[in-house]
């Protein structure tokens, strides 16, 4: 009898210390499944909002661009936005302490490089240039907080967006720093936008929106896609 008991006595500690080691393992799997949704929540906002920054300096842009008679001025980087934050160069922090690099960001658009483009390196064809020396130079165009594009206080955000402006590829003249004054060539009066949206641990969000003159007045987005990186 009393060998019975000890043995009942010995299965029900058995059960009890599997249970408490389902029940451990039901909240830790309950822990990490809530810290997952948390993370992609976290992750959709900040991809939702890097989408919209990219939008708004889209937009900005486009009405400055349609306000500027010589566009050549924009395709060698003489004339630039009202919407900058200082020099086309150096380093910007961003509240987390992470840093934009204005002179990395259009490297890495001209070339894939860190360092200054060359001549030769900008027009190597590639997957994503193939129109050797018609492919886009990028120019700094504008680049500040996104907080800073309207009056403190009314945009509350922590993203930091660049807008760099280049020939349209389809224009065949061989001469990207200038828009062809030949009506005929299928890239007169167009020009591209490419937008980097910088955000908090890592995020970003680069579009790219195609910007003709209208045959009325002013300009148009023509068309605007994301660029995956």
């Amino acid at each position: 009898m009393m060998k019975d008991m000890g043995r009942e006595n010995g299965v029900a500690l058995i059960i009890v210390l599997m249970a408490i080691v389902l029940l451990t393992a039901l909240g830790v799997t309950l822990t990490l499944a809530t810290s997952l949704e948390t993370t992609i929540a976290g992750n959709f906002r900040e991809n939702q909002e890097a989408f919209y920054a990219a939008d708004a300096i889209v937009e900005r842009a486009v009405d400055e661009i349609a306000t500027t008679g010589d566009w050549n001025a924009l395709l060698d980087g003489s004339v630039r936005s009202s919407f900058i934050d200082g020099p086309p160069s150096g380093v910007r922090t961003l509240s987390d302490g992470s840093i934009v690099d204005l002179a990395l960001v259009a490297n890495m658009a001209n070339c894939r490089k860190t360092t200054i483009c060359s001549a030769n390196e900008m027009d190597l064809i590639t997957a994503e240039r193939p129109w050797a020396a018609n492919n886009p130079r990028w120019q700094l165009y504008a680049y500040g907080n996104l907080r800073d594009l309207l009056p403190s206080g009314v945009i509350d955000s922590s993203y930091y967006v660049v807008a760099m402006v280049a020939d349209d590829a389809s224009e065949n003249d061989n001469d990207p720093l200038r828009d062809s004054a030949d009506p005929g060539n299928p890239g007169a009066g167009v020009l591209v936008l490419r937008v980097d949206a910088f955000g908090p641990r890592g995020a970003r969000k680069t579009v790219e929106a195609t910007v003709a003159r209208s045959p009325t007045a002013g300009v148009r987005i023509r068309s605007w896609h994301h660029v995956r990186g």
